[in-house]
């Protein structure tokens, strides 16, 4: 699978304040703290003695759940590649090891960015063991068309585009591209999941019948304007959008794919 900022991916806008104060005091979370030869990032944090030293500890344990978060979605994107299922055992000693405690939190934040990056949803299919696998988001079916194992899901600019489509009135002009440049998504430059956007929604999700790119009629100069395909309709619904878009809007931080360099 080609290579991907996992380190930026999904980076919250706001921070995780909420989760580290559930958990309890800093001084608490810095698992294995005076374990000098710990392999993990928790664990190789220094113990907090001052104020300021417990704002650095706060920002390093931040930094920390994100890159366990990073390292499980590499972890899962492989799963997905290889069609595995996903054991929580094996995602515990795999990535979490020394810091299963922190799983929890790790595993929301996880979840959240699949959809919203790559189009993927995690169903749990056995409740004793905790086995789950990757389903497509919404019912859409664009990463199935990915014939290459290698290949990064893409349904996620997918979900962005219908989505902005539904919040704009079921059609869209070209000012898209403002919105997805707040995903790091600008039309004519390469992404680093995406590939060239702008082909993607003008050309290769319109012969897929995902979207549809259209003349704003009577326009001069020609402008254009996106809309749902026959095929979005035929796997989705608006109201399962609808409804995806309010648990979105009502959780807090949001998720972004990563800004590629």
């Amino acid at each position: 699978m080609p290579v991907v900022p996992m380190n930026e991916l999904c980076t919250s806008e706001e921070d995780l304040q909420g989760q580290i104060q559930a958990q309890g005091p800093v001084e608490a979370q810095l698992l294995g703290a005076e374990a000098e030869d710990a392999s993990t990032p928790l664990a190789s944090f220094p113990s907090v003695s001052s104020s300021s030293a417990a704002v650095d500890a706060e920002i390093l344990f931040k930094q920390a759940l994100n890159l366990m978060t990073a390292q499980l979605l590499e972890f899962l994107l492989l799963k997905y590649g290889t069609k595995e299922p996903i054991f929580q055992a094996e995602m515990l000693n795999t990535i979490l090891r020394d810091n299963q405690a922190h799983f929890p939190v790790v595993f929301v934040k996880t979840t959240q960015c699949l959809p919203l990056a790559f189009g993927l949803d995690m169903k749990e299919v056995d409740h004793r063991e905790h086995i789950y696998v990757m389903v497509p988001f919404l019912g859409l079916t664009l990463n199935e068309m990915q014939t290459d194992e290698q290949s990064i899901p893409k349904a996620g600019l997918l979900v962005a585009a219908l989505s902005l489509i539904l919040l704009a009135g079921d059609r869209v002009s070209e000012k898209v591209w403002g919105a997805l440049s707040k995903m790091g998504v600008f039309a004519g430059i390469k992404h680093c999941i995406y590939g060239e956007p702008k082909e993607l929604l003008t050309q290769v999700w319109v012969r897929a019948g995902y979207l549809q790119y259209q003349q704003v009629p009577y326009s001069h100069p020609a402008h254009y304007e996106f809309l749902w395909g026959p095929r979005a309709y035929a796997e989705t619904s608006k109201q399962q959008v609808k409804d995806y878009l309010r648990r979105v809007n009502g959780r807090g931080p949001r998720f972004f794919p990563p800004r590629c360099a």
